[in-house]
């Protein structure tokens, strides 16, 4: 699922500091954790151009800001993601890196990417973890905010 990123198009990726403004639009809701001062925030888009609701298809993208908010200079070496659809199918995506790339986060550096999702239901939910090294060898998990994979085409339920 991670690996068809936004079409064929290359994935977008941004570094950047702290002053570096952000730069995410305002699809709808963001999506936030902080774990060993390395904050995640995910903001999912649904994609109707991209969407064949008639065939079962759904998609959506991701955007991803990964700030090291720590003092020590990091490594993201691994991504585990967790994809659960409407119907409770789970599938597991692990690999090196995000988007082809390990980078490196400076205290205060930002990265930015985005990346992609389909499903064969309207809605679902994805999760996951990232495992960093930093300057001195010592590995730790950074946790992905649990997000909703939402489309006009989900039927509503109240609890």
């Amino acid at each position: 699922m991670e690996g068809e990123s936004l079409a064929s198009k290359a994935p977008f990726c941004r570094r950047e500091g702290l002053d570096g403004g952000g730069g995410f639009g305002q699809t709808g809701g963001m999506y936030k954790s902080m774990t060993h001062n390395i904050e995640v925030t995910v903001e999912p888009e649904f994609l109707a151009d991209r969407s064949q609701p008639d065939s079962g298809r759904y998609f959506w993208a991701y955007s991803v800001g990964i700030t090291n908010m720590g003092r020590s200079t990091v490594q993201l070496m691994h991504r585990h993601w967790q994809i659960t659809d409407a119907n409770g199918k789970r599938e597991e995506v692990r690999g090196p890196g995000v988007v082809g790339e390990q980078p490196v986060l400076q205290p205060g550096e930002r990265f930015n990417y985005t990346s992609g999702c389909p499903l064969t239901t309207p809605s679902g939910i994805m999760a996951g973890s990232y495992r960093f090294v930093d300057q001195d060898g010592d590995e730790f998990q950074v946790e992905i905010p649990a997000f909703s994979l939402d489309s006009p085409h989900a039927r509503r339920v109240l609890n």
